[in-house]
């Protein structure tokens, strides 16, 4: 029985040491994609994404941290969006889905990854959040903002997945970026939506259960219970 038990510890110590390996591991990727822009011209962006983070054993490491960096056309003027770690998602933040660029002003059209990123940038609807380079940084603004000339989703959405084969291959057009976005089938990944979606007639982040951060916990609003038991917890 001694010997079974010191073999229990040895086997729990091992796998806790595997999940630490796990959740502290990262490593990275990064390629370059062919962007046509609204007006038909392209560039070539240079994008790169972190893996790591908390996460169970037998799955992959979600993406940490992203970038995708551009040339101003008509200038020398380099720009890089960040899309950082968040420590109350556990991971980047957003999926990146479009660039669009307007008498030299780059603007970004992102989608909050899963419901507590869509309940931490407001639960907008279509579900973007959109940022313009104002020439020292970018700030978000409305969709009312976003110039009616951008109707494309031009980025590759599901990099994760497509990661290696962009690796592979010196650049991805934008063919590949097409083919790789084709089996996609919800509207805001189709084109820029200007209208609300309507909740439960599609599968989309705006039928998320609306949650609220408490004290670095996400609960359900005007949950007295939840709370309570956050507060007894905190002291």
């Amino acid at each position: 029985m001694k010997t079974i038990r010191l073999w229990l510890k040895r086997i729990t110590k091992l796998g806790l040491i595997l999940m630490m390996g796990v959740s502290m591991s990262a490593c990275s990727k990064s390629w370059k994609e062919e962007v046509q822009l609204h007006d038909g011209s392209k560039i070539i962006v240079k994008r790169s994404q972190e893996y790591g983070g908390m996460h169970e054993l037998g799955q992959s490491s979600p993406i940490k941290s992203q970038e995708i960096t551009f040339t101003v056309p008509d200038s020398d003027k380099i720009i890089t969006f960040k899309n950082e770690f968040s420590e109350d998602i556990g991971r980047a933040t957003f999926t990146l889905l479009a660039l669009h660029i307007l008498n030299g002003t780059p603007y970004i059209v992102a989608e909050p990854v899963g419901c507590l990123s869509y309940n931490k940038w407001g639960r907008p609807n279509p579900p973007y959040v959109i940022f313009r380079h104002d020439g020292k940084e970018w700030q978000r603004i409305t969709r009312q903002e976003l110039p009616i000339e951008f109707k494309d989703i031009n980025l590759v959405i599901n990099t994760k997945e497509h990661a290696e084969k962009m690796v592979a291959i010196s650049v991805a057009t934008t063919d590949a970026v097409k083919k790789f976005n084709s089996s996609l089938k919800q509207p805001e990944y189709k084109t820029i939506l200007r209208e609300p979606l309507i909740p439960h007639t599609v599968e989309s982040n705006v039928n998320c259960e609306e949650r609220v951060l408490y004290k670095g916990h996400w609960v359900l609003p005007n949950d007295p219970v939840a709370r309570a038991i956050i507060d007894r917890r905190s002291k």
